[in-house]
């Protein structure tokens, strides 16, 4: 039951890989694959009882797959080194700009379901 259910997790990630190329989204297909699956796991229950045992096993070695990333950042080292300053500043202005965005969206949200949200 294993290959089936690491099967369907693949098939989510490949049909939102071919969505945003097919549509040229700026969203990388594995977000566009997560969507579509959790989409999926909401309307059909059984699916979830499938894939468990296999997102779960994934998710036990989830550092694993940071591996290669840290290897891609010690391999660009003499980029980053050349760009440290524009890439300081975009990560400290996204991460203000999210912080923001979240605090919106909070207080949008709660305005919507009729709670009270402190400006």
């Amino acid at each position: 039951m294993l290959v089936p259910a690491f099967a369907i997790i693949l098939l989510f990630q490949l049909v939102g890989e071919v969505i945003s190329r097919a549509l040229h989204l700026p969203l990388p297909g594995p977000v566009l694959g997560m969507v579509g699956m959790v989409v999926a796991l909401s309307m059909i229950p059984k699916l979830g009882e499938i894939v468990t045992p296999v997102a779960q096993g994934l998710l036990r070695y989830l550092a694993l797959m940071f591996v290669p990333v840290g290897v891609g950042i010690v391999s660009s080292l003499q980029t980053i080194e050349a760009h440290w300053l524009a890439i300081s500043a975009s990560l400290f202005l996204s991460t203000i700009a999210a912080i923001g965005l979240g605090a919106l969206t909070f207080v949008w949200v709660a305005r919507l379901t009729g709670g009270e949200a402190d400006e």
